[in-house]
């Protein structure tokens, strides 16, 4: 996966005129945050009138508060949903919702934008999209609830589908319940109902894996598997798929061709080449578009 630059607006390269008059101030926001105390406040705002600083390079002069907290501040002021530690049973390992400019979630947007651009149209039938590869222990599921996490970020409703019958991870990684899901969903038992939202990631729902079936490729390759996807595909801009890996289970490939399209994902250094390409040439005689291969890199 391409790491990006880090770029960031602090409190000092935020020009006044472009924040949301219904937001509140920065100096407010730390104090809510506990990262600043009332009485330094006032410390912070004599300095900055005496030499006409803004309020966020006051207090960091101080040494009251760092660029992180002004970061965390200003991504509540522009209403962009993020977690910090101990606020979520999120896991820390979906770094797109704790670490929002790490290098890591830098190349995750730069692959939200291409995927935008070659797959996503909100106006049209490309709304789903499974994420594939051949081996084990390859990343699927940490792109998946990344990526997931991304396009939430970016106000799309975003629904994540753990189509992984066999080694379901999203509810471990959103920290959900698993009693119900996709596999009561599939066998008649149950219904969409089983999505969960995500609290305090706006915009982001899970339909976790639910009880893992002795029949996972005969339940996916199913009429109503496909029906759900239409269905859901009303609801959402966009949908993911968690799926086992390709080389092992036929499942890939089934859930791949029922969504159309498919992201394979390649670890670096692991990934053999031709398993790679001998995969991807599978789900393209399957008739799934193979929208990319993205390489991965673990956290």
């Amino acid at each position: 996966m391409t790491t990006l630059h880090r770029v960031i607006d602090t409190a000092a390269q935020a020009p006044a005129e472009i924040r949301p008059e219904a937001d509140r101030s920065i100096g407010a926001l730390l104090i809510d945050a506990g990262k600043l105390k009332p009485e330094d406040a006032e410390r912070v705002l004599r300095l900055q009138r005496e030499q006409n600083l803004r309020f966020g390079d006051a207090a960091k002069q101080l040494g009251l508060i760092t660029d992180a907290d002004i970061e965390q501040a200003l991504l509540r002021q522009f209403d962009y949903p993020y977690l910090t530690a101990g606020q979520s049973t999120v896991q820390a390992s979906v770094v797109a919702a704790y670490q929002p400019f790490s290098p890591q979630v830098e190349a995750l947007r730069a692959l939200r934008s291409q995927l935008m651009l070659r797959w996503f149209d909100a106006s049209a039938e490309q709304k789903t999209l499974a994420i594939t590869s051949p081996g084990r222990h390859e990343g699927r599921s940490w792109i998946t609830a990344n990526l997931g996490v991304v396009f939430s970020q970016l106000g799309e409703r975003t629904l994540i589908i753990d189509a992984d019958l066999r080694n379901p991870r999203q509810h471990h990684l959103f920290g959900i319940d698993n009693r119900a899901g996709l596999s009561a969903f599939l066998s008649g038992r149950g219904g969409p109902d089983s999505i969960q939202r995500i609290p305090a990631l706006r915009d982001l729902s899970v339909l976790p894996a639910g009880t893992v079936p002795p029949n996972p490729q005969e339940l996916l390759a199913r009429p109503v598997f496909a029906q759900l996807l239409a269905q859901l595909a009303n609801e959402f801009d966009v949908i993911l798929i968690d799926t086992p890996a390709g080389s092992l289970f036929a499942d890939g490939q089934t859930i791949a061709v029922r969504a159309s399209g498919a992201l394979v994902v390649a670890q670096r250094n692991a990934s053999r080449l031709s398993l790679l390409r001998s995969y991807t040439d599978m789900l393209r005689q399957a008739s799934a578009t193979v929208v990319g291969v993205i390489l991965n890199e673990k956290p």
